[in-house]
């Protein structure tokens, strides 16, 4: 039985100077292990950080006083010698350890990047893959690769331009393998590039540093939408949509879409439809504010059966049934162990699951754990698959893996869906 000899943290930079946790697992049969996790941007920053106490906040580190020295200094201290001679195949064990006995812990980042690099460990000890190893410890006995989900066009925060809505991406459904999904969302990507190109000039295909070129909410899914076209895709890719509408919530309970023209819950779903219809979006994240309990209900009641509504905001704050989908964010739930018992409680409601790539770093790692951890939980949809080493890793765990988990256009939305704010009452719960 293998046993941990030593655990090291360190603070790392990703590729946007963002500082991160590095955490590296030694085992007495000379195997090493180590995961990287951030102290993550904007609100998932504040999430992780927010759950620091006083005395653990970096005030005098960089990146504005969000550093992680004392997380690192945390792991080395207390949470490394603690876990020495423990059994680092026996994940849940460790995970529970780490969150109901080790006082003081410092926040998500300083669990989660020690539950990474065990879970490594885990895998090099019993001589099977990351993926295979996290399948095993999730009881998954079939292994599914994702339908990978390209971010394209931004807008919103990401942008800090005038669309309000946050990001449209793409999805092909209709591959029958993981690398012809990569395939054609790469041709519909430069698709969308040359037209972009041909109708504003070279200057306006500049993409925001996540990725994505930045238009306007209906123009550019037009040109989302004449890309797709003239990629011969019509049938096999379908568009998604994150709105992250509390960006753009008022406190008189209004949305604020254009920052000119406030509109009511209910108008903004009409919006949602009237894109639903005319542009086929078949996944739509974080529709309305999390405290808008009544208009998440009532648009997942409506159209749900034929549309995903994903909880990212809404799940992070709220543990409620408003929606139909989980956002999967790692550093957000804090460890392996309580991350596959997030999946399972979603399947056996009947919700979707996607996972959120850039939960392990807005900026890019060498860590490609994300992708290990989609395809082991045989998640529905991979979102923002830009990362070249995910992307690059999916691309081998599908080598041994059985086709992408597809999930088809939806069927056409009933007349009924489609009327205004006319609707009957449907419950919160």
């Amino acid at each position: 039985m293998a046993k941990i000899t030593r655990i090291k943290a360190r603070q790392v930079l990703d590729s946007h100077d963002n500082p991160l946790v590095e955490a590296g697992v030694t085992l007495d049969d000379g195997t090493f292990a180590r995961a990287v996790v951030p102290d993550d941007s904007a609100a998932d920053r504040i999430v992780a950080y927010a759950k620091l106490p006083l005395d653990f906040k970096d005030y005098e580190a960089f990146d504005l006083g969000c550093g992680v020295s004392q997380a690192v200094e945390y792991i080395n201290k207390i949470t490394g010698p603690a876990l020495v001679e423990k059994n680092p195949t026996e994940q849940a064990a460790i995970d529970n350890f780490m969150v109901e006995q080790l006082d003081g812990t410092p926040g998500v980042n300083a669990i989660l990047a020690v539950s990474l690099a065990v879970c490594k460990g885990g895998a090099t000890v019993n001589k099977i893959p990351l993926y295979k190893h996290i399948a095993n410890l999730a009881s998954k006995s079939k292994l599914v690769l994702p339908v990978p989900a390209f971010m394209v066009i931004d807008g919103g925060s990401h942008a800090g331009n005038k669309p309000a809505m946050q990001e449209f991406m793409i999805l092909p459904v209709g591959a029958s393998s993981f690398k012809e999904a990569m395939t054609m969302g790469v041709e519909v990507h430069h698709h969308l590039k040359a037209v972009i190109m041909k109708k504003y000039g070279q200057a306006a295909t500049s993409v925001h540093d996540i990725g994505g070129f930045i238009k306007e909410n209906e123009e550019g899914l037009e040109l989302l939408k004449t890309a797709i076209e003239n990629a011969v895709y019509t049938d096999e890719v379908v568009i998604g949509m994150v709105v992250a509408a509390s960006d753009f919530y008022l406190l008189d309970n209004t949305y604020d879409m254009n920052f000119k023209e406030k509109i009511p819950g209910y108008a903004l779903e009409t919006v949602y439809k009237s894109f639903v219809i005319d542009y086929g979006i078949v996944l739509i994240e974080d529709p309305f504010d999390p405290n808008d309990l009544e208009q998440y209900a009532r648009m997942t009641y409506e159209i749900g059966e034929h549309v995903q509504i994903v909880g990212g905001d809404l799940l992070g704050t709220k543990l409620v049934r408003t929606c139909n989908a989980l956002l999967l964010k790692v550093d957000q739930i804090g460890s392996i162990t309580e991350s596959i018992e997030a999946v399972k409680m979603s399947k056996v409601a009947g919700w979707g699951v996607m996972v959120d790539c850039s939960t392990l770093g807005i900026g890019e790692t060498e860590d490609a754990f994300i992708a290990d951890l989609f395809v082991g939980l045989a998640m529905g949809r991979s979102k923002r698959t830009r990362r070249w080493s995910r992307k690059n890793s999916a691309m081998t765990s599908s080598r041994s893996c059985r086709p992408l988990s597809l999930e088809r256009r939806p069927r056409s939305i009933p007349e009924e869906a489609k009327l205004g704010h006319q609707r009957k009452p449907v419950p919160v719960v």
